[in-house]
């Protein structure tokens, strides 16, 4: 047979035969006097194990470990890591599924999203609240970064405090105004009265327990050479009086906290 004729009885293309040659998975035949390999039914039947083996879904490198006799590694072996794997592979994707269908269930999914469901039902209200306040958008942002960068006990902690806030009796109308005021900040100067009384309502809007430890571990100290890179992008991304604010707030959160 000839490389062409060995690819059709095996189903492949020759384009694989040769690569399984250049692996070293395929024995080079001989050739004949004017060049062209000569195959034989041996070939065909190597030809044919590689392809069962490698739609069971085993990696070439494993395929190897078959074919190779001192391998030290039988058939029944590799088949039993591979359906381990497997197994591994169908609960991974049965859970991505379930997450999937909550998000779907909930409804229309906020321009932030994916979050939580816990996270898209608060940026809901803040929307609804607040459609147009510029800063409100922005911190559902920050908000969805730190849920993605936390860990599950502070992902469910952050999502709980946000919960509370909005639950309080006051919480959505505080929110509300230290909204509004950073919204009014966007042109000021950064020694604008307005900041500091600013910084004072987003610190009292903030519970205790709303901060991720990650985040705690990054709030400045008291001049802005302490702050880490996060916290200059994150202020490098407000006007110089929102920052000054922001920073002020995090600086009275951080006090309470000593």
């Amino acid at each position: 047979m000839r490389i062409g004729e060995l690819a059709a009885a095996v189903g492949v293309t020759t384009r694989a035969v040769r690569h399984y040659h250049h692996l070293g998975l395929l024995p080079e035949p001989e050739r004949r006097a004017n060049g062209y390999r000569r195959y034989t039914l041996r070939h065909a039947v190597v030809l044919a194990r590689i392809r069962r083996l490698t739609e069971l879904g085993l990696g070439l490198a494993e395929v190897r470990d078959v074919l190779a006799e001192d391998a030290g590694r039988d058939l029944s072996e590799v088949l039993e890591e591979l359906d381990a794997d497997l197994a591994r592979q169908e609960a991974a994707i049965r859970d991505r599924r379930s997450r999937l269908r909550v998000l779907l269930d909930a409804g229309e999914l906020p321009a932030e999203g994916p979050v939580s469901p816990e996270l898209a039902a608060l940026f809901a209200e803040t929307a609804a609240r607040l459609p147009d306040s510029p800063m409100a958008a922005k911190d559902r942002q920050i908000l969805a970064l730190l849920e993605t960068a936390a860990s599950p006990a502070e992902r469910k902690r952050l999502t709980d405090a946000l919960s509370g806030v909005f639950a309080a009796e006051d919480g959505a109308a505080r929110a509300q105004e230290a909204y509004a005021m950073l919204d009014a900040l966007a042109d000021a100067d950064p020694g604008d009265p307005r900041v500091d009384e600013t910084a004072r309502v987003i610190a009292r809007c903030v519970p205790p327990g709303m901060l991720p430890e990650a985040l705690v571990e990054l709030l400045p100290g008291p001049g802005p050479e302490s702050e880490n890179s996060f916290l200059r992008a994150l202020f490098a991304d407000f006007t110089p009086a929102q920052a000054e604010a922001v920073r002020q707030a995090l600086r009275i959160l951080t006090e309470a906290r000593a």
